[in-house]
């Protein structure tokens, strides 16, 4: 894709990475908190995103985390910074929209016919790759979770909206590619409510969205940041989480290369992997809801169970979700306990492997 040589970090077993953002740093954003405004402006903010991702990379190697991402470092949050770049979205006329039946959000609203009329995140990317030689993946909103991040007033019709933007995601994702991303991550959480939407048009216009890509292509599944609303509704879904075997069985038939899923200190039965087997697995080892520091041997114990669904190679240890409402110490310290985690039980395949 690149024409780079695979790092050792591509090539060793149990690839650690990310599901999502990371913290930034309080001198460009307030901190702890989504959707928090910038500290700096004009090309101030421009030269500090630079420095945060910068930062945010050295950070993710001192951990050891092998594929890298930008953290988010550039963008307040991970769907309306992509959408306040498309034509056809008013910012200024804002609605209040449930999200994920969840809870409520004011969100643009979408006055006219959509459309990217340049790239997005590519500069961004650029520089991310001119950082590191370690593989970077790159995660952009899925089309399902986009348009419910939005109030429509022009399509009328949620299947419709997100075939648009599927398009226009793909157009965002090829130049990814060319840009030197080595994984392109779609976040669909929506994909863990609209279980009939899923079925009918969801899966597709997620294809659609990653079709003719070389890079490899993620779809990122998960409970939500941990925020109020996210971890209240978690705990009136019972002792077992089972939203995973609605749409599992579909994305095993997609086109799909990864699927990224939430697994520590959560109550998804480990047996659920076996219904996207085959597939690489981006497990969730890592508790985004929780200040509190997991220790290597408990991301092992993790790694050990999903092991029993996955094949090694195909295992790609990682976080529950974003991290940008912890703060930078205790998502440093989760990273690192990612990776020394991950480093015992490649400890433990090594023999196997010989």
């Amino acid at each position: 894709m690149t024409g780079r040589q695979p790092s050792d970090s591509a090539r060793r077993l149990l690839p650690t990475s990310t599901a999502g953002s990371l913290p930034k740093p309080a001198w460009l954003a307030e901190p702890e908190k989504l959707w928090s405004p910038w500290q700096l402006h004009g090309d101030a903010l421009a030269e500090g995103k630079q420095d945060a991702l910068r930062i945010s990379v050295h950070e993710q190697e001192q951990a050891g985390i092998d594929i890298l991402s930008d953290g988010e470092q550039t963008r307040q949050h991970f769907v309306t910074t992509f959408i306040e770049h498309l034509s056809g979205v008013d910012f200024e006329n804002r609605e209040t929209v449930r999200i994920r039946d969840r809870y409520d959000a004011s969100v643009p609203t979408v006055v006219g016919s959509v459309g990217r009329e340049k790239p997005v995140f590519v500069d961004d990317a650029r520089f991310l790759r001119a950082q590191t030689d370690r593989p970077i993946k790159w995660a952009l909103p899925g089309p399902m979770t986009m348009i419910d991040t939005l109030a429509d007033r022009h399509y009328g019709s949620r299947e419709k909206l997100a075939w648009e933007f599927a398009g226009i995601l793909n157009e965002e994702a090829k130049e990814l590619e060319a840009a030197g991303v080595d994984i392109i991550q779609f976040d669909e959480p929506s994909f863990n409510v609209f279980f009939d939407d899923v079925q009918d048009w969801g899966v597709a216009a997620l294809e659609r969205a990653a079709e003719g890509l070389r890079a490899e292509t993620a779809v990122h599944i998960c409970y939500g940041y941990g925020i109020t609303a996210n971890t209240d509704w978690k705990a009136t879904l019972g002792a077992e989480w089972r939203q995973y075997e609605k749409t599992f069985p579909m994305i095993r038939e997609s086109s799909i290369d990864i699927v990224s899923l939430e697994c520590q200190h959560s109550h998804v039965p480990m047996d659920l992997i076996e219904l996207i087997r085959g597939k690489k697995v981006m497990l969730g080892a890592i508790d985004v809801a929780s200040t509190a520091v997991e220790s290597a041997d408990e991301v092992a114990d993790v790694l050990r169970k999903a092991l029993e669904f996955v094949e090694p190679e195909l295992l790609i240890p990682s976080t529950n979700c974003g991290m940008a409402p912890l703060s930078r110490e205790v998502a440093q310290g989760k990273l690192a306990a990612l990776s020394a985690g991950a480093d015992i039980v490649r400890r433990e395949l090594a023999p196997r492997a010989g």
